[in-house]
């Protein structure tokens, strides 16, 4: 008989895919928006990825070492928290700012909530709208392409401001203005596709989110410009945040949903969220609060999109 059964606790059906693993599919899938980056802005951009991992790293160990909890670092979660929250700095910001939020990612977002699978937004995003409130003036302060020592505007504060960018395939290929990670449209897309196929993510969270902001867009958006709408809506979609967020944050497993139909009602609520802040908002931008407010609500979606049991009603 104990040839025949096994008993042990659930879960009875396991993955491969390790948590350690994940996490380095994630990092090996961001370095491509991570190299262009550095190609984009400079040493600058390597020493503000290096300082920012640095300090999630040092904020997680020594946390854990001073609540007496096992080490975690090993895990990687930590070291994905600070480059996707480099990748949403500019390269221009000082040191010290980076470095407070890889503490306030780790510490405050995620550890004291019960670390990784407890925490109820996503780290690096709760930390770069923490900068945004706090230090609003570096967090918006992007360098020149070509680098000249300067700082100029996003191709965002055109389209909030009734104009259109006057090229369109350098807003594609990112040699722009913006944060570290976020210009290139063509790296970001290569580091999806390799986690579609790794079965990482699907397209179910960052598909219905373009999709659905893409479609407010059109809907609500003509009184922006008074140029070419179709152009307009491409580049609201390869400007700003929103093809990084939309693959790499808006999918994160903690704070996304894990209900197929919750993913898509997630998806919808982060577009409507973020065409809200784009066309009526004071800001350009806006990828960063549409999916730490929809993060907010992915206990009730689950709670109305989880599938009913055999025999309770539920599909048979």
């Amino acid at each position: 008989m104990s040839d025949l059964y096994n008993v042990t606790s659930s879960p009875h059906v396991r993955s491969k895919m390790s948590t350690d693993k994940i996490m380095l599919c994630v990092i090996i899938a961001l370095l491509p928006a991570t190299v262009f980056g550095i190609y984009n802005f400079g040493p600058r951009a390597l020493a503000v990825i290096v300082v920012t991992i640095a300090s999630c790293f040092v904020s997680e160990f020594l946390y854990n070492k001073i609540a007496h909890k096992k080490q975690t670092v090993g895990d990687l979660s930590c070291i994905v928290t600070g480059l996707l929250l480099a990748l949403n700095l500019s390269s221009t910001i000082p040191f010290w700012i980076a470095i407070v939020g890889g503490a306030f990612a780790i510490v405050v977002v995620k550890m004291l909530f019960g670390g990784l699978g407890q925490n109820f937004m996503n780290p690096a995003l709760g930390a770069r709208c923490f900068l945004l409130l706090a230090f609003t003036g570096p967090m918006t302060s992007f360098a020149t392409i070509p680098l000249d020592g300067t700082t100029s505007a996003t191709p965002l504060s055109y389209l909030a401001n009734g104009g259109l960018y006057d090229n369109t395939m350098a807003m594609f290929t990112g040699r722009i203005a913006g944060t570290i990670g976020e210009t290139s449209v063509i790296a970001i897309l290569i580091g999806a596709i390799f986690l579609i196929a790794m079965g990482i993510i699907d397209l179910r969270i960052p598909g219905t989110y373009i999709v659905t902001f893409a479609i407010f867009v059109i809907l609500f958006g003509g009184h922006l410009t008074s140029g070419d709408l179709v152009q307009f809506v491409v580049q609201e979609l390869c400007g700003g945040g929103l093809m990084l967020g939309a693959f790499f944050m808006a999918t994160d497993y903690v704070t996304s949903p894990i209900t197929p139909r919750g993913k898509i009602i997630y998806g919808i609520i982060c577009g409507c969220l973020l065409g809200i802040f784009r066309l009526f908002g004071a800001s350009a931008e806006g990828c960063s609060y549409s999916i730490i407010f929809a993060n907010v609500l992915v206990p009730l979606i689950e709670r109305f999109t989880v599938p009913k049991p055999f025999g309770k009603g539920g599909e048979k």
